[in-house]
């Protein structure tokens, strides 16, 4: 009995044991397998890219080993060492040279040196057939502002007008409607922007009147009006410059008319108001002997119709005058005018100290070199466009421009022998004084010849653009290739050598 029970246990033990390594080796078997299959797959797709590898090194060592082996063209060794002396020679005198020295490749393609990248316009304006008059860039470069009038209307006209602006920047911005709109109740003629402050926008108006608006504010923009009074013009005003006053950081307002005045105001912005703080008169017997032949018995005034101010001299600014007249004036001048306007009660001094050779038609424009000290261009209804020097009566260069009126001639902010000049045909032309040619360098066509270029404007903080007003009522946005914007080495020596000419 107890061997028969003592048999059983065995069996049963040996049953288990049986199974329980049946189990192991199943599980043991089921692991091994996907391992296996596992770490195949990953092995072969290393080497596959281990033998692409291979192949291409060995094609590389095949081709260097191919160049090689084949025999050197016959006589080339001999031919290399008897130029061997003369190459070194050439190459150490072009070490040496300075032939090309500032010369700078240029691979741009030329054909296209200007790009049109906005035409805007002001339906009211267009509607009302009025004229761009003038604009102007904001001091950060990204608004543009438009004065809207009339350049062929000479009587006094009550019709109303705008100053618009437009963002360049802006995302949503529509070439057909402006992003600001300011009513003015008589024909804007001269527009200037801060140069500090984008918000602000000086303007001088037909009636005589000069204005500050702040394009900041929703409701009224104008903070600051001159009114009509006799001590304020009574004429167009055709000219407005911010003037950069003795504490640091203000500016007050130069405008000038076509009745003779040249008035220096500053402005009380909390007050609303401007304060005259100088008062300067233009009288025909008062001009320089130089242009004798406009001196005249009468106390006639000198009807101006451009000024520009000197960015290198404080003292020194600029006028042209509706007879030819070309004056170089001075704030600083004590000489007292030689008659007063009726009813006025400031003193007016007379500015002029130099004259230089009048021009046959009114002078439309007048722009300082900001590169030299001395030059400046002037723009008239001739035709031609002169470079003058401070200190000659003659012009230094006459450039023939056009057959029709030159409106307005800037110099370029950035290339210091070119400038632009805008002309009755709807033309802009650009010249660079370094071509030997006395052509333009480029012409900006904008269709409808009959459609003047009125006014231009280069901007100072985005050389590349150029904004150009026309009598149809649009301003036109080209963007200028880099020849035309980037200053070579030796352009500033250039200028120096034209400025240094004697006149003719």
């Amino acid at each position: 009995m107890f061997a028969d029970e003592a048999l059983d246990t065995v069996s049963v033990q040996s049953l288990w044991r049986k199974s329980h390594e049946a189990a192991q080796e199943s599980k043991g078997c089921q692991t091994q397998m996907f391992r296996s299959a596992e770490s195949e797959v990953q092995v072969i797709s290393t080497t596959i890219s281990s033998t692409q590898t291979e192949l291409q090194e060995q094609a590389t060592e095949q081709l260097i080993q191919q160049n090689q082996d084949e025999p050197e063209p016959p006589g080339l060794k001999d031919f290399l060492q008897q130029v061997e002396d003369m190459v070194v020679r050439e190459l150490m005198k072009n070490v040496k040279s300075h032939a090309f020295d500032g010369f700078q490749a240029s691979w741009e393609d030329h054909s296209q040196r200007v790009l049109l990248i906005h035409s805007l316009q002001h339906p009211g304006a267009k509607e009302k057939g009025l004229h761009v008059t003038s604009v102007s860039w904001s001091c950060t470069g990204s608004v543009i502002a438009c004065a809207y009038g009339r350049i062929d209307n000479g009587d006094w006209s009550n019709e109303k007008s705008c100053v618009c602006t437009w963002n360049l920047d802006r995302r949503g911005l529509h070439h057909s409607q402006a992003d600001l709109v300011i009513d003015v109740p008589t024909a804007v003629t001269a527009l200037c922007c801060h140069p500090n402050q984008p918000s602000l926008i000086a303007g001088g108006l037909y009636s005589g009147e000069v204005v500050i608006w702040d394009t900041s504010q929703t409701q009224d923009s104008v903070v600051a009006q001159t009114g009509l009074s006799a001590d304020s013009h009574r004429d167009p005003v055709y000219q407005v410059s911010w003037v950069p006053l003795q504490k640091k950081g203000e500016f007050g307002v130069l405008s000038a008319c076509s009745g003779g005045r040249v008035l220096l105001w500053t402005v009380g912005f909390e007050q609303g108001s401007f304060v005259q703080k100088a008062a300067y008169a233009v009288l025909q017997q008062q001009v320089p002997h130089s242009s004798s032949r406009f001196k005249a018995r009468s106390n006639s005034t000198v009807g101006i119709t451009s000024m520009a101010l000197s960015p290198w001299d404080s003292d020194t600014f600029l006028v042209g005058s509706e007879g030819g007249l070309l004056l170089r004036c001075s704030f600083s001048s004590q000489t007292l005018a030689a008659t007063a306007f009726e009813g006025q009660n400031a003193t007016l001094r007379a500015p002029a100290v130099f004259s230089f050779r009048p021009r046959s038609g009114p002078v439309h424009s007048i722009h300082c070199s900001p590169f030299h000290r001395n030059l400046f261009v002037s723009g008239s209804t001739d035709g031609l466009v002169h470079l003058h020097s401070l200190l000659q009566a003659s012009p230094l260069l006459s450039l023939r421009v056009s057959d029709s009126y030159i409106f307005q001639v800037q110099w370029s902010p950035t290339r210091p022998l070119v400038f632009a000049a805008a002309t009755g045909k709807g033309e802009v032309q650009m010249f660079d004084l370094s071509h030997r040619s006395l052509r333009a360098a480029a012409t900006i066509e904008q269709g409808d010849a009959d459609q003047a270029a009125t006014c231009l404007a280069f901007n100072c903080q985005k050389p590349h653009l150029l904004a150009v007003g026309k009598t149809d009522g649009t301003v036109n946005i080209w963007q200028l290739s880099a020849d035309l914007m980037e200053q070579s080495p030796r352009e500033i020596s250039q200028l120096e050598k034209i400025a240094n000419q004697v006149a003719e």
